[in-house]
């Protein structure tokens, strides 16, 4: 797969205004031909000045290889692009930013994208896969080359007697209701420890905390003990925990902070 590092390594090559000359940082050329657009790999001469000669030039892809994507994109989204590249159908995908600077990919490989499973619970609303989401969108991750598998379980499957809290819309909740004493509880260790505090005795738990369901990794996922947070191996399996109430800023520290721990193995 070739994909440049950077849009300000690709240059564009309509016509000639300085002669054959390229601007020095270009490492590649988007050249229009009267056939479409190829893709070509080029070495700037030695020198000081802004616009170099050419030392070599080749022919990555020709026209008939060549497909521009029809709609703006989020050049720094590098997941969302290589998807995008692999539905063309073509061997070379051209794309233009929101910002107008351009990109192209060729030979799209999907095994480039590293997959990070992300473990979180509804309802209420799963913050930590919404935020990633959100993140991802505007292109956050996106020199970390990944994508997100969602394990996102819906207590309301576990068919509990009482659970968490009032925001869950749930009618039954610890946070909010008197208990009889042997309802089954849709709960967590944090749960466990509030109903013993106040009742005196355990009550049976069904186990609803994310990071004790992890089964893959590299993974992402969301508990609401402080103490777990981190990188760390769940079940034998690496990645890191965020704490429920992480802002984007902390969630986005944690996973980069996993990703190249996991690149270290």
């Amino acid at each position: 797969m070739i994909f440049p590092p950077h849009c300000k390594c690709v240059g564009y090559a309509g016509n000639k205004p300085v002669g054959d000359r390229v601007y020095f940082m270009s490492q590649y050329l988007i050249h229009e031909t009267e056939d479409g657009h190829e893709i070509l790999k080029v070495e700037p001469a030695e020198g000081t000045g802004m616009m170099r000669d050419i030392k070599s030039v080749s022919v990555i892809a020709g026209p008939h290889e060549v497909f521009c994507y029809p709609e703006p994109v989020v050049l720094h989204n590098r997941g969302d692009l290589i998807k995008k590249a692999l539905e063309t159908g073509r061997r070379c995908t051209i794309f233009t930013g929101i910002d107008e600077h351009m990109i192209f990919i060729c030979d799209p490989d999907p095994a480039s994208l590293l997959t990070v499973h992300v473990y979180d619970v509804t309802p209420p609303r799963p913050h930590l896969a919404s935020t990633l989401k959100a993140l991802d969108n505007i292109g956050i991750f996106g020199e970390l080359e990944i994508s997100f598998c969602n394990h996102i379980r819906d207590i309301r499957d576990t068919k509990a007697d009482v659970y968490p809290c009032k925001a869950g819309g749930f009618a039954l909740t610890i946070d909010s209701d008197r208990l009889m004493g042997d309802e089954q509880v849709a709960g967590c260790m944090t749960a466990r420890q509030v109903l013993k505090d106040c009742y005196g005795h355990d009550f049976p738990l069904i186990d609803i905390c994310p990071a004790n369901a992890v089964k893959n990794e590299p993974f992402i996922a969301r508990c609401c003990r402080a103490e777990r947070a981190g990188i760390q191996k769940i079940n034998g399996k690496m990645g890191v925990v965020v704490h429920w109430g992480s802002s984007p800023k902390e969630i986005t520290d944690a996973l980069f902070a996993c990703i190249h721990e996991w690149r270290k193995k």
